[in-house]
């Protein structure tokens, strides 16, 4: 399905924006890395070429461009240990919401805080293996599931446990949707080079703290039989995201006090194989990069 390796969008240094296949040195996984591209032409879930012509990047992007997205899924409670430091019964089935697409942003972008979310505590993060749907199904057996996958990033679900849990009752999506919050990347690996994604090591680091440190093995419900789920009655289309959930170690859960982030605060989240995003908070500065 893929003729590139490591998928980045990228503002190149000619002050063009480019889709490109990254150019890492030997031994290196970790996108954010990447000095160059090969120049990509054509279209990303389409017919395109991996262009001998390399550019230097200048800043990576969100690995999409917003015209890309379809839709954003997002799991809750998909690790043993995350459900359990959360208090809660392993669930039967998938729990899903959704984030809104101006919630994504790029790999070293800020995380605006919008002043009502400044409201409170309770602003959390969770880092997350990114699956990206890379051609359209529906009723996919478990078995098949993985063939339509184009590849996979790191993302962090930013979360305001207050807008989340407390007020107005269960209100997931409003405590998980704010602008910008769902910063991932810093590319999309190809699912030919990750064949198991059940066996990456997932890390958050706070201000160069590790507070989240677990393996994909750890979810409940694996990339797989996620897809499969949640394709049962429902046209996945390549350009959705679903961000699968989170491992241990959130804010939230931290004992004896909740570790809340706050203005300034610096998140690396990172997926072996896959690499690092490293975002900012910003209570100063609201406004989305869109």
């Amino acid at each position: 399905m893929t003729s590139f390796s490591r998928l980045v969008r990228f503002l190149a240094k000619d002050g063009r924006t480019y889709y490109g296949d990254a150019i890492l040195p030997r031994g290196v996984s970790d996108i954010s890395k990447a000095k160059q591209a090969k120049i990509i032409q054509g279209q990303i879930f389409g017919k395109h070429e991996v262009t001998d012509q390399i550019a230097d990047i200048r800043l990576l992007l969100a690995p999409l461009s917003p015209e890309d997205v379809k839709t954003v899924r997002c799991l809750g409670l998909n690790y043993e240990q995350h459900a359990k430091e959360s208090n809660m019964p392993i669930p039967k089935y998938p729990v899903l919401f959704y984030k809104p697409a101006t919630s994504l942003s790029g790999p070293t972008d800020p995380i605006p805080v919008h002043p009502l979310a400044q409201e409170g505590t309770g602003l959390d993060y969770e880092c997350e293996l990114v699956a990206v749907i890379g051609k359209a199904c529906a009723d996919v057996p478990e078995s098949k599931a993985l063939d339509y996958v184009l590849g996979y990033a790191v993302g962090n679900d930013v979360s305001h446990r207050d807008w989340q849990l407390a007020r107005g009752g269960s209100q997931w999506s409003l405590g998980k949707g704010f602008d910008g919050w769902a910063p991932y990347g810093p590319g999309i690996v190809s699912s030919s080079l990750i064949k198991d994604p059940q066996s990456l090591r997932i890390q958050t680091r706070l201000n160069g703290k590790i507070v989240q440190d677990s393996s994909t093995k750890d979810m409940i419900f694996g990339i797989a039989k996620t897809i499969a789920f949640l394709s049962q009655g429902t046209t996945l289309l390549p350009g959705d995201l679903i961000f699968t959930g989170t491992p241990q170690g959130v804010g939230m859960g931290r004992k004896p006090q909740p570790v809340w982030l706050k203005d300034g605060d610096v998140v690396d989240v990172e997926l072996e194989g896959v690499g690092i995003c490293s975002n900012k908070v910003d209570f100063t500065n609201p406004k989305s990069k869109l």
